[in-house]
């Protein structure tokens, strides 16, 4: 028997938070620490650290235990940490410790991932709107070419502006009101950052949307049951983008994800 529409959406959602909460997810990040080529400690952790044009770069010993995932051996000496960006992306553990290299526009940081995060432990599922038919709409998706392929500098979570590679827009009508979105692409599928009038009050300050690759002639579907969290609503220590210009909806999205609960 085929699932119903409803029964997909339970399996997401149940899926989102069994995700988020697993002992590396994201309500387990403590920390994430910009660094600079200049070696430094970092709170809590072991060794000196620093930046170089490969990636971050640590010194410690065998005592400290901080072990690079493929290797058995604790580090002795100084080793190399390629980030996320990188195709060999490398990650280490230190104890229960998860430590992730990431690179954002340039500049290196390394993610700490606490299974014993408080968040995780007053984790108590995600808050929702009822599974509503009506809010998975067709939409069409136009992109932008040539010199209109852009990106737009947009507010993060943590206070900076960074630049938001855009890959087009998509034209929808949604509870009797026909708009239009700004979305990325990667792999084939659009995402976007989207705020409405439920935004900051019976929801998050901001969600994330994903849609399924466009046909040939653009054409997808948005699914705002699907609006999820993003990651700065698990954790203080994401940059998250903020929605760029346009992406503010001026009604109210009573679908999708609304709040982390706690215990």
């Amino acid at each position: 028997m085929t699932a119903t529409a409803a029964e997909e959406w339970k399996h997401w959602s149940d899926r989102r938070a069994a995700t988020v909460s697993t002992p590396h997810g994201q309500l387990a990040l403590t920390g994430t620490h910009w660094l600079e080529p200049e070696p430094t400690e970092i709170p809590g952790l072991p060794g000196t650290w620093w930046t170089d044009a490969e990636g971050i770069r640590v010194r410690a010993t065998a005592a400290d235990g901080l072990i690079v995932a493929g290797t058995s051996a604790p580090v002795d000496g100084e080793v190399l940490l390629r980030p996320d960006t990188d195709p060999a992306a490398d990650t280490a553990t230190l104890g229960e410790l998860l430590l992730v290299p990431i690179e954002r526009e340039g500049e290196l940081a390394l993610r700490v991932f606490d299974p014993a995060a408080p968040r995780r432990a007053s984790f108590a599922g995600i808050s929702a709107y009822p599974y509503a038919p009506e809010w998975a709409v067709p939409a069409v998706f136009t992109p932008f070419e040539g010199e209109q392929a852009q990106t737009v500098v947009v507010p993060n979570a943590d206070g900076k502006e960074r630049p938001l590679a855009v890959a087009g827009k998509i034209e929808f009508t949604v509870a009797g009101e026909h708009r239009t979105l700004t979305v990325s692409g990667s792999g084939g599928s659009l995402s976007g950052v989207i705020a409405d009038a439920t935004s900051g009050k019976d929801t998050y300050r901001f969600r994330f949307i994903t849609l399924p690759e466009p046909d040939a002639d653009g054409r997808t579907v948005l699914d705002l049951n699907r609006a999820y969290l993003p990651p700065c609503a698990f954790a203080d220590h994401f940059i998250c983008p903020f929605p760029p210009p346009g992406n503010r909806l001026d009604f109210a999205v009573e679908a999708g994800e609304k709040q982390v609960l706690t215990r």
